[in-house]
């Protein structure tokens, strides 16, 4: 199962934001195989407001899991964060399917 993930920071979280950054990439590079992408959100002025990711877990349990052990969520950066389903037609500029 493939989800997009959007999460918003919370106002004056960006100190905190690089603060808790290098738990939060390990953390990203012990998911890599459940990441298809993923990179910060940026406002017009290029400052960083959030995160968006695509992933891949074999069920929403799973998804939820890695989410309760985020470092961003364990030390409240995220705010707000949207799940949606998604299913991923191109990857790497191929068809994912293919």
């Amino acid at each position: 199962m493939q989800f997009i993930i959007k999460a918003y920071d919370g106002e004056g979280m960006l100190d905190k934001r690089m603060e808790v950054r290098p738990r939060h990439l390990e953390g990203m590079d012990a998911m890599k195989e459940h990441i298809l992408c993923g990179g910060g959100m940026l406002d017009d002025e290029g400052k960083m407001i959030g995160s968006a990711l695509i992933v891949e877990f074999d069920d929403r349990a799973a998804l939820d899991e890695y989410i309760a052990n985020e470092p961003y969520v364990q030390e409240h950066v995220w705010e707000r964060i949207e799940i949606e389903r998604m299913n991923v037609v191109l990857l790497n500029g191929g068809r994912a399917d293919s």
